[in-house]
């Protein structure tokens, strides 16, 4: 099978086009030739699941376009989303910013889609998605170090109440790599698909390693690409593997 991770910037673009007339603009303002381009380069990676961070849901800004259903749409696939934070948030009162969410996408019948929320952080959700043999968690953890520790101790008792293999995929905003999630990877039995630990960030020119898929025993890595494609200030991860 194979896994597509991909933090989209709700598709404003990569380069230096969102930061006119003024910086920032175009997460505002939005960018509609850049969806198109995500579409066509998720249909040429040819994934069994999607994983999409930082998906508009239908603002303003992406002109009332659910971005998680008209890519799943165009692609022919299910799809399952929801805004990254709590019910009892108050970014739900935000215009755009209550419609920023992330998404699954999935070519076979799921057998289940589950919502979890951390108990700290602005961005809270987790989406756990049942496939028949595994499982996959994925999170957008949040910038501040000692919130995205707590979030990872809540994200532990998930993984180790799951009685399948699990993959967990996300931006973990680890700014300091794969060293700041190693102690939580060896408790919770995880591996990086991504061993020669390429950065993913920014995408004109990576340095820092902020999106992982980590798997458990029982699935068994076939091949990992981190595609050299700008169509948001993130790299994708492609994650080829089959059950152990």
């Amino acid at each position: 099978m194979r896994l597509l991770l991909y933090n989209i910037r709700y598709a404003v673009g990569g380069g230096a086009s969102m930061h006119m007339p003024l910086p920032g603009a175009g997460y505002v303002l939005g960018n509609q030739t850049v969806l198109p381009d995500i579409t066509r380069f998720i249909k040429s990676v040819d994934p069994d699941i999607v994983g999409l961070i930082e998906v508009d849901t239908g603002s303003i800004r992406s002109r009332k376009v659910n971005q998680a259903e008209k890519i799943a749409s165009d692609l022919g696939m299910n799809t399952s989303y929801e805004t990254k934070y709590g019910s009892r948030s108050l970014n739900h009162m935000l215009p755009i910013v209550r419609k920023q969410g992330n998404a699954f996408m999935a070519a076979a019948r799921v057998h289940g889609e589950s919502f979890h929320y951390f108990d700290t952080g602005i961005k809270r959700l987790i989406i756990e998605l049942e496939m028949q043999d595994f499982a996959v968690f994925l999170v957008h953890l949040s910038l501040k170090y000692r919130h995205r520790h707590l979030q990872l101790r809540h994200l532990y008792d998930l993984i180790n109440a799951t009685d399948k293999p699990v993959i967990v995929a996300g931006d973990f905003n680890t700014f300091w790599g794969e060293n700041e999630i190693y102690l939580f990877m060896k408790a919770a039995g995880l591996t990086s698909a991504n061993t020669g630990s390429v950065p993913t960030y920014p995408s004109r020119s990576p340095r820092k390693e902020l999106d992982f898929v980590l798997y458990q025993d029982g699935i068994r890595m076939l091949d990992f690409d981190v595609p050299n494609v700008k169509h948001s200030d993130h790299l994708p991860l492609v994650f080829d593997f089959d059950i152990a």
